[in-house]
């Protein structure tokens, strides 16, 4: 059966122009679309029939082909046919880029060369580190850009050509029934260029992998879990792609003495008996290197928190500073020698248990009533 004039099956006539073959191809491919015809035979070999049309005509060599020599122009292999690898215009993908708007971006992105991969570095710090902040060097193992082909991957003197599989596109498309199937070239992997003669420094592919040093800064008052952003530092991309970037997580050591919640820090400081019980002064340290003074009033119990306004961790890109808390545990007097064991029992005697002990005596008294509540 003799195929139908592609002029006729678009409705147009033979010197139609660009605009009026794609307006006259839109209108036809949303009618017979088999998506609204579902199950409709008619309609889908009138899609076929309609994308084949404007698949040829819209391309000026091909239509000129086609007005020479018709049909015949694509039979044999004459053209390549006219879906087939090689040929970079199809009526399906262009029916739902500019009717559907379904192929978009992504498909245009098939020839560009991908950036490098990002990469990750873990780097302990100290706390007065964080509080600080300090300037500091690392060193990262990752693939550079190679020197002796600049990136290209081509041998020093030539430069990669346009692949003859795709002309440079990076992607051919294929027919598949009367679906147009796009994919990355096989024969370039979607970069549109080929490298004939490779670079021997790097086998071809413009990158070596190397160690190098970096200065991160870390900002005072950085935090557990921050993530330090270096950007075009992570690895280089094949054949002269952008590097991806480097992320610097930080984590905090654990400190012999603070503790750290936010911009708070916290001590805990073992008071004698003696002080807690007569009061008095101690020093304590601060997270800058300092030492400051913490009066001790009589009668301090274990537990009391005394806060230092200001004393505390810088804070991330701000003036202020937190506060320091400093918690007192009294701590029970141990290896007592014979004399100091005669002189407490000397003050048990003494001292009246409910002035010297309010809170045991309280306590205690608290347990008699029970146990009396508990006899009734």
């Amino acid at each position: 059966m003799a195929k139908q004039d592609y002029y006729e099956t678009l409705g147009v006539a033979k010197g139609a122009s660009a605009d009026d073959l794609k307006r006259a191809y839109r209108k036809l491919a949303m009618q017979y679309h088999p998506d609204r015809n579902a199950g409709d035979k008619t309609a889908e070999q009138k899609f076929k029939d309609v994308s084949e049309a404007y698949d040829v005509l819209k391309d000026d060599q091909k239509r000129a082909a086609y007005d020479r020599f018709g049909h015949a122009a694509f039979e044999n292999g004459g053209m390549g046919g006219a879906g087939g690898f090689g040929g970079f215009s199809g009526g399906f993908a262009d029916i739902f880029e500019e009717v559907f708007g379904a192929m978009g971006a992504g498909r245009r992105d098939a020839g560009v060369n991908r950036s490098g991969s990002d990469l990750r570095y873990n780097l302990e710090i100290s706390l007065e580190d964080a509080f600080k902040g300090k300037q500091t060097p690392i060193r990262v193992n990752t693939f550079g850009k190679c020197d002796p082909c600049r990136g290209s991957g081509a041998e020093p003197g030539s430069s990669p050509t346009t692949c003859r599989t795709c002309q440079g596109h990076g992607r051919v498309r294929a027919q598949q029934g009367f679906f147009t199937i796009e994919r990355p070239c096989p024969t370039c992997q979607g970069a549109g260029t080929v490298i004939e003669k490779p670079c021997r420094a790097c086998g071809g592919q413009g990158r070596l992998r190397r160690e190098k040093t970096l200065s991160v800064n870390i900002p005072p008052g950085v935090e557990d879990g921050t993530r330090i952003r270096l950007a075009g530092e992570g690895e280089v991309g094949l054949h002269g792609a952008a590097a991806g970037d480097l992320y610097i997580f930080i984590s905090i050591a654990q400190h012999a003495i603070f503790q750290r919640d936010g911009a708070n820090i916290y001590c805990r400081v073992p008071l004698p008996f003696t002080t807690a019980a007569l009061g008095g002064a101690i020093e304590v340290p601060t997270v800058e290197g300092a030492r400051t003074k913490v009066t001790v009033p009589p009668g301090t119990q274990s537990g009391h928190r005394f806060r230092l306004r200001g004393k505390g961790m810088t804070v991330l890109r701000s003036p202020t500073r937190g506060d320091m808390y400093v918690h007192a545990v009294v701590e029970t007097p141990v290896n007592l020698t014979k004399r100091q064991q005669e002189l407490l029992r000397e003050f048990e005697k003494e001292g009246d248990e409910h002035r010297t002990h309010p809170e045991s005596a309280g306590f205690f008294a608290k347990v008699k009533e029970f146990f009396e509540d508990l006899r009734e």
